[in-house]
């Protein structure tokens, strides 16, 4: 899996800084997904977890009684950051600030000769026209790339949990509270390195000729609940980009415990959903929480 594609898994804004995608109407044929759910009693309070997969087709139904269970409880939903009017002005204004080259740069123009042929062949998959990216940075190229054929899969943000949820949380009146802001989601999104940038892009060409191929392994295992192959999926290729993982899923994950543990000394149930990602694995927050004298019910 390559870093573009674990925004996927991990990054609630990477479908959005790829723009709009359009609203796909569900099947009367609908699989029923069975993903997994984690419970913590605290002190005081409760917290339910769920990981989510950004982008889901529409005709994937994930709503299992564990889980409406839990959100029937729940009165506070947790999210990654918030997605309401105000946080789509800010996105919009760091992109445009962060997710273009300088004048008279273009992204063909930066990449080495040997990584062409994968770029014209990662465009060709997307159906993309080089000049919707050429002025744009390779961070922000490669996400319209493998958002492209994310969609042309019939997979949708409006679909993914987080989406639903929100949605949900809003018509209910439901508490709403974020792990991160904006910003912070956004800097992992954008490197400060333009060195690294190019690396990384170049390195995921390859992939992007065919992200379904990496996407939908990830879709079935969170689907059935395997946790030990989304594990693989996930932790397993990142060992590939170390610096990457840390940034993406240990370091945040450190972080989040903390206000997790918090919430479980509140008069409050809790239901808390993040990438998928961030709940696999020995560094995971069911181990991490586990680790510090939880009692985590769940796989």
């Amino acid at each position: 899996m390559n870093r573009l594609l674990a925004f996927v898994l991990v990054l609630f804004l990477a479908p959005f800084t790829a723009g709009a995608q359009p609203q796909l109407q569900p099947s009367l044929n609908q699989p029923q997904a069975f993903p997994s759910l984690w419970h913590i009693q605290g002190e005081q309070g409760e917290v339910y977890l769920l990981g989510s997969i950004h982008v889901l087709p529409p005709n994937l139904r994930w709503r299992t009684q564990p889980i409406s269970r839990g959100l029937g409880r729940s009165d506070v939903y947790v999210f990654e950051v918030p997605q309401d009017q105000s946080a789509v002005i800010e996105l919009n204004s760091l992109i445009q600030a962060k997710g273009f080259l300088p004048e008279g740069q273009t992204l063909r123009g930066l990449l080495h000769p040997a990584s062409l042929p994968d770029y014209d062949a990662a465009f060709k998959a997307s159906g993309l026209s080089p000049a919707q990216v050429e002025r744009q940075r390779p961070w922000l190229a490669g996400l319209q790339m493998m958002f492209a054929q994310i969609t042309s899969l019939k997979f949708a943000p409006d679909s993914g949990v987080d989406a639903v949820l929100m949605a949900e949380a809003e018509k209910k009146q439901k508490q709403t509270r974020y792990l991160e802001t904006i910003a912070e989601q956004f800097a992992l999104l954008a490197p400060d390195d333009p060195v690294l940038e190019m690396e990384e892009f170049e390195s995921s060409l390859k992939d992007l000729r065919d992200v379904g191929a990496e996407l939908q392994p990830m879709v079935k295992a969170w689907a059935s609940g395997d946790q030990a192959k989304l594990d693989k999926l996930i932790n397993g290729d990142l060992d590939e980009f170390p610096d990457a993982r840390k940034l993406l899923l240990d370091d945040r994950n450190r972080r989040w415990v903390p206000k997790i543990e918090a919430m479980l000394k509140e008069k409050h149930v809790f239901f808390v959903t993040v990438g998928a990602g961030h709940l696999t694995g020995p560094l995971g927050l069911p181990a991490l929480l586990r680790k510090d004298g939880y009692q985590v019910v769940g796989p």
